[in-house]
């Protein structure tokens, strides 16, 4: 993964985000996955790898069930 690629990401936002700008976007590439946040982007990025990003997902989801 290179700078190049996270410049030319496609960045996207949760549906449920509402559009205030409080929020983070995501991006995807073919082994990793980046989150930024959208009040500031030029802010940098965390770049975790696919599989980092799928165990998070699988953690969240876990325990948002178990409430």
């Amino acid at each position: 993964m290179s700078v190049d690629d996270l410049a030319e990401a496609r960045w996207i936002t949760s549906s449920y985000s509402g559009g205030n700008g409080n929020c983070v976007e995501v991006a995807a590439g073919a082994d990793w996955t980046g989150v930024r946040d959208t009040k500031d982007r030029a802010g940098g990025a965390l770049v975790v790898s696919a599989r980092q990003w799928r165990g998070f997902i699988a953690a969240v989801k876990s325990a948002y069930y178990e409430l």
